[in-house]
């Protein structure tokens, strides 16, 4: 059999890929050939394999360090690396600076430039700009409503919620959206409803009832511990899905006004409530750790293709709308 070298691991298709990795107290480095991070147990240390060929982005959090070796091979694969703090937010890097999104992100002369010329045919119009920002909202509804009505892990683990009102609020949603005037106003519907979801979620699992959201909680309420913990997973794929079309993060079409990286913003919205929101209630109430809520959270992004759903979003509106200006 043919031996595979590390500039061919990233012909393995992002959207194909497994992993999301978050890692603490350890060290990544090369190690026959491999890249391994390592831990100290007692005396000894112990190896563990990365695989990166299968891996769309790398979290490194509180106490670790990599290596430059680790950094080529990871770029050659086309791995996304960011540094963040203990349990994976907020995100810290010193590349595509933003101030809670940023990232590492692998250097390549021959990324796509399709998507990104269709994106910029658009993006300097601000009406145009704006009927893409309702696309994104309403892909997010679609997906919000496929996942919580027709997930039957969700329905195993006891997050069955009535049909009948969660399709009435999309769909008084969906209309606002259509009308809404100006961006402003769909962040403002966008919040609206997030926080109508947090009701009918914490109605459904039987969750604390005076839950109020607080972003980087350092409390004990679980509950926002994993949002916030769920949330910059899905920031990575959507860090990736960008990366991978070669469409620039600042070329927002929703959260760019104050947020350089904000078209990550917009494309993990495309997620965040369908997948991480009712996971981090149900790990709530199960009394799930970090680590317990953070590979329930992959292996539900995993499941409903999360990361194909992003890439084939923004092809779909960027094919679209650069067509408008065509």
């Amino acid at each position: 059999m043919e031996d595979l070298s590390p500039s061919d691991l990233k012909s393995v298709l992002h959207s194909k890929r497994a992993n999301i990795y978050y890692l603490q107290h350890c060290r990544v480095l090369v190690k026959g050939g491999r890249v391994e991070y390592v831990t100290d147990e007692g005396k000894s240390s112990l190896y563990w394999n990365i695989p990166i060929a299968n891996t769309t982005c790398l979290l490194l959090g509180t106490g670790t360090s990599i290596t430059q070796a680790a950094m080529r091979e990871l770029a050659k694969a086309g791995v996304l690396v960011g540094f963040c703090g203990g349990g994976g937010t907020p995100l810290f890097s010193a590349n595509e600076v933003d101030i809670e999104v940023a990232w590492l992100t692998p250097q390549s002369e021959y990324r796509p430039t399709e998507y990104l010329q269709r994106w910029v045919k658009f993006w300097f119009d601000d009406e145009l700009r704006l009927v893409a920002a309702r696309k994104f909202q309403q892909a997010r509804l679609n997906r919000l409503e496929q996942h919580w009505l027709n997930s039957l892990p969700l329905r195993d683990a006891g997050f069955e919620v009535a049909a009948p009102e969660l399709q009435a609020q999309l769909e008084k949603s969906r209309l606002a959206i259509e009308n809404a005037p100006t961006t402003n106003d769909l962040l403002t519907l966008e919040a609206r409803l997030t926080k109508s979801l947090y009701r009918v979620a914490v109605k459904t699992v039987g969750y604390d009832e005076d839950f109020t959201r607080a972003k980087r909680a350092t409390g004990t309420d679980p509950a926002n511990r994993f949002l916030d913990h769920g949330n910059y997973l899905a920031y990575g794929l959507g860090a990736t899905a960008t990366w991978v079309l070669g469409i620039p993060h600042g070329l927002a079409v929703l959260h760019g006004k104050t947020r350089r990286g904000g078209l990550v913003f917009d494309v993990a919205d495309l997620v965040k409530d369908a997948v991480i929101l009712p996971q981090a209630f149900v790990s709530a109430m199960a009394g799930h750790d970090e680590q317990e809520f953070r590979q329930a959270c992959i292996e539900n992004l995993t499941r409903t293709e999360s990361l194909d759903f992003m890439i084939d979003t923004l092809k779909a509106i960027s094919v679209e709308m650069g067509s408008e200006m065509a």
